[in-house]
């Protein structure tokens, strides 16, 4: 089968979605069908430049940045038609060529101008404005990039529905995120990790002093703020620990002067972006990882990759999260400070929760994100749409 993926975003940029697409693509090519040929030949299109990544390394075929035509012809040349979120140009010219096509949902495009489900600028959750029929609301929330920008991504959100109730197939990593999208024909399909099988042994943490670490973007729907006034009340407890924060992001030096005022002065570490080994060598010492995201979660990748790690993890209680974790950790109310606080002081108190709640992640972890098996319900969604 000529599978067509459409990404907009792909490496060398760096984010969810590319890691997602390239790990689909990456386990895609190498499905074998019963004779031992190959069961996808796939074509990744995007509009990332290359830049210094070797596309040659990789085990399919991508084009990047295309004009119209090549564009037109990579899409009439495919039998099934991948789109990773729902870009119009893909969606529009695959319905005119008449492919089948597939969107997968990497955001809340479809039912939120702004893609977060966040009011902006104060990044709270949103109750669902758009969805309600509140538009006012959405017209508001958007006002700061100004009037004309502001209607453009209400209008584009009819836009997108409207297609999505179209398309052959809805993707979501979560039935969480398929019950508030509200389109037909939508499969519920869980992010697989590579090579989950064979994940470290848990790490051994010590006693102390005790790690508390933040994964993630430094933005400020990521909570790095919220996770910043629990440890203020755990410096008011007088207990001892460090905060360890990986990651980067316009809002660093911001957080980083935070860090160096009282209580926290001291206590916090920044070590930026790290991946693979390094990353794993930094989360060694951790007795827990907090993802206190706000909003625009729409799985917890952090969240699935530190449980098969087997650390303990405490995240906000957004949909998705509960989802993945599913008694494998705690969590507890987006943005609530005083109640991150109380989480952490029952990790640190309660070596044996700790323990506890690491190996069921770990068992949780291997179940829900099984790489093959996502391969596999991809592959059957494709192979009941093609011609």
């Amino acid at each position: 089968m000529k599978l067509l993926i459409y990404s907009h975003f792909f490496a060398p940029s760096i984010g969810g979605v590319e890691t997602l697409v390239l790990s689909l693509a990456r386990g895609l090519a190498g499905l074998r069908a019963p004779k031992g040929d190959p069961e996808f030949e796939i074509t990744l299109v995007t509009n990332t430049p290359a830049e210094q990544f070797d596309d040659q390394a990789l085990p399919f075929r991508v084009i990047r940045q295309p004009a119209f035509l090549e564009l037109w012809d990579s899409l009439r040349a495919a039998d099934v038609i991948h789109v990773a979120g729902p870009a119009l140009s893909p969606m529009i010219l695959g319905r005119l060529a008449g492919k089948p096509v597939v969107v997968e949902h990497h955001g809340f495009q479809t039912i939120c101008p702004n893609g977060q489900l966040l009011i902006e600028p104060s990044g709270t959750p949103c109750p669902g404005h758009f969805m309600a029929g509140r538009h006012s609301e959405c017209l508001r929330c958007n006002s700061g990039q100004g009037w004309f920008a502001s209607r453009k991504l209400w209008l584009l959100t009819f836009v997108r529905r409207f297609l999505c109730r179209r398309v052959a197939a809805n993707i979501t990593p979560t039935q969480w995120l398929g019950g508030l999208l509200h389109l037909p024909h939508t499969f519920a399909i869980p992010h697989g990790l590579e090579n989950i099988a064979s994940a470290p042994t848990p790490f051994v943490k010590p006693s102390t002093p005790p790690v508390i670490a933040f994964q993630g973007r430094l933005v400020t729907t990521k909570g790095v703020g919220i996770l910043f006034d629990a440890a203020r009340i755990l410096c008011v407890q007088n207990r001892a620990f460090e905060l360890l924060i990986i990651g980067e992001g316009p809002e660093r030096a911001s957080l980083e002067r935070l860090s160096q005022r009282p209580p926290l002065a001291g206590r916090v570490r920044f070590t930026g972006r790290l991946a693979g080994a390094d990353l794993d060598d930094a989360l060694s010492p951790a007795t827990v990882v907090v993802v206190p995201s706000l909003g625009g979660e729409v799985f917890g990748l952090v969240v699935a990759e530190n449980m098969r790690r087997g650390l303990t993890v405490i995240a906000s209680d957004l949909g998705a999260f509960v989802e993945v974790l599913e008694g494998g950790g705690l969590t507890f109310p987006t943005g609530d400070a005083a109640a991150l606080a109380l989480r952490l002081s029952r990790i640190l108190d309660e070596p044996v929760l700790s323990t506890l709640l690491s190996h069921r992640a770990r068992l949780r972890v291997l179940e829900f994100c099984d790489f093959q098996r996502m391969l596999e319900a991809h592959a059957r969604v494709y192979n009941e749409l093609r011609p």
